[in-house]
């Protein structure tokens, strides 16, 4: 059973945002409730990503895993090829502790591997289908992303599909406001996340989390040597894309 997120209820002091074993407790709720449409998006995924998997041997990367939430949902695909093979890779050992006890049994049939390790300092990627980047680059340095997709680039196949979620700015600085505000009221109706709670979350994700205009994110995928790049689901703030190598 997964626990209510109310770390942000629960503090006297507000410090950088790490993903310990307090927020790894609570991380499935959280993200739920703080990600707009979230269970539609990994459903959307799913369906998408299963379209480009081999039928035989294909490999999926799922850069900055946390609980194996995503692994889980296209391994539970109806359309997933059995002999697909899963790595997810995490800097955060109370997450991936919860994502070997979610995917206990494709782990033990060796379908699933994961991996400590940092992505600003990440090892060699295998050769693979799928990189998934779900809400993840940013929180990867700013001076490290490009090196990050670069290396993603190189790992994946010829018609190997890089799967982009992030939190985005606007160009238009009102409408980034207006964006921002709307947010905060999708927050307040998850299930009652409170003003204080918000505005210390903010302020703990200030540093930590630091996101980037969707054209950037564009110019970073083309200088790492995608051509074919698309915005595949957008809400206010947040965006999904999907780039073909």
């Amino acid at each position: 059973m997964t626990q209510e997120d109310r770390i942000f209820q629960q503090i006297n002091r507000v410090e950088d945002f790490t993903f310990d074993e307090r927020v790894a407790t609570v991380f499935d709720n959280m993200v739920a409730r703080s990600v707009p449409f979230y269970r539609e998006i990994q459903r959307l995924q799913s369906d998408l990503i299963v379209e480009f998997l081999p039928k035989q041997d294909g490999i999926v990367c799922d850069l900055g895993c946390s609980t194996g939430t995503t692994i889980e949902h296209i391994i539970d695909h109806p359309r997933c090829p059995n002999t697909a093979k899963f790595v997810g890779f995490d800097n955060s050992e109370p997450m991936l502790d919860k994502a070997r006890a979610k995917l206990s049994s494709a782990v033990a049939a060796e379908r699933v591997s994961l991996l400590t390790a940092d992505l600003s300092d990440l090892p060699a990627l295998p050769a693979c289908n799928v990189v998934i980047l779900n809400w993840t680059l940013q929180f990867v340095r700013p001076i490290d992303r490009e090196h990050l997709l670069k290396n993603i680039y190189t790992a994946l196949k010829p018609g190997g599909m890089l799967f982009l979620s992030e939190k985005i700015l606007s160009n238009d600085a009102g409408l980034n406001r207006l964006y921002i505000d709307h947010y905060l009221q999708f927050k307040k109706s998850q299930r009652g996340y409170t003003d204080t709670e918000n505005q210390r979350k903010r302020e703990a994700l200030e540093n930590v989390l630091i996101p980037y205009r969707l054209d950037e994110n564009y110019l970073l995928l083309e200088r790492a040597g995608f051509k074919r790049i698309d915005t595949y689901f957008r809400w206010l703030n947040f965006a999904c894309l999907i780039a073909v190598k």
